[in-house]
């Protein structure tokens, strides 16, 4: 087995979870130390939030704050943590939630289904619309739940809660959500990357494991890694990535030597990803739906995958053990 390097823990966010640890631990000097280790925190934060807010400013009043500049300090992820927290983003939070949709649209998309963001209430409410299905995917309210979730806690994090309805309330059948509300949302302020046991990963949830591997995947090809713990098969159609559980639905066994090819009769886009143990085939586009005539409703499990063109993450069950990415 091939180890790939992971990408090194930012120091910043390894800072940030130290000022945290040493908080909780001045609570042992009592009450009094605790509040002043919380105001030593605010205050410094006060501070440098005036100067950053004065530094804008002046870029601003120089007229050098333009759109190409915005945008460069929006895309880096320390610079727009830190202006977050002042509330100096320079993008409202319905545009930084559109953009978190329009990255995961792809990956709802190949599941036949899409997202269309309704509006953002004053008191920090996402509204969303499901459109189309997933047709073949049993699993698709915890594929969904996943990946919206996770785009929009990462772009969002001040967003309060996540409200879904059907784009036909018919087809809803008792006019509910698609998606659980408390399945999916819960307040993000705070809160892990979990989704609750509706997505399979229990009360832990799950996290987003980065496999920059899967870039350097080329058209047609399958590769089987180990994301924190956790055996995946991914395969690339087009530019489109897919990411499954290594386990065949019908025999049970690791997807060693699958292939993926054409359907017979199908078009350019198609794809089957075929076990070799078994012989099973899946369709990946249907989240792994099995095309053989006694299936009975197998299919893969789908993992929710994201990938801009420069990275690319898997979700991943939290109840798995952490470890390296690594390439069968």
């Amino acid at each position: 087995m091939t180890e790939v390097t992971e990408p090194v823990t930012d120091e910043w966010r390894a800072t940030g979870e130290r000022i945290d640890t040493l908080i909780a631990a001045s609570a042992a000097g009592g009450v009094v130390a605790r509040e002043r280790s919380e105001e030593l925190v605010r205050l410094v934060t006060d501070f440098y939030g005036a100067g950053l807010e004065r530094l804008l400013d002046l870029v601003h009043e120089q007229g050098r704050l333009d759109d190409e500049l915005l945008a460069a300090l929006a895309a880096d992820d320390l610079v727009a943590s830190v202006l977050l927290v002042h509330g100096l983003h320079p993008y409202s939070v319905a545009t930084r939630v559109e953009n978190a949709l329009e990255s995961v649209r792809p990956y709802l998309g190949s599941h036949g289904g899409d997202v269309e963001l309704l509006g953002v209430t004053d008191e920090g409410a996402v509204r969303l619309r499901l459109l189309g299905s997933c047709d073949g995917c049993p699993s698709s309210s915890a594929t969904l739940a996943l990946a919206v979730r996770g785009a929009v806690e990462a772009a969002a994090p001040e967003v309060t809660s996540i409200e879904v309805e059907a784009a036909d309330e018919t087809a809803a059948g008792d006019g509910g959500p698609l998606v659980p509300v408390d399945a999916l949302f819960s307040r993000l302020h705070g809160a892990g990357h979990g989704v609750g046991p509706e997505a399979g990963g229990g009360d832990a949830g799950a996290t987003w494991e980065p496999v920059p591997a899967l870039l350097a995947l080329e058209s047609g090809g399958v590769e089987r890694f180990t994301v924190g713990g956790l055996p995946v098969v991914a395969c690339r159609i087009g530019p489109d990535l897919f990411a499954f559980r290594d386990r065949c639905a019908r025999c049970e066994r690791p997807m060693e030597g699958a292939t993926l090819a054409r359907r017979l009769g199908g078009d350019s886009g198609d794809g089957v990803l075929s076990c070799h143990a078994c012989r099973a085939h899946y369709d990946v586009r249907r989240a792994g739906a099995c095309l053989d005539a006694e299936a009975d409703g197998a299919h893969l499990d789908p993992l929710p995958l994201l990938a801009d063109g420069a990275s690319a993450s898997v979700a991943v069950p939290s109840p798995v053990p952490a470890s390296p990415v690594v390439a069968t």
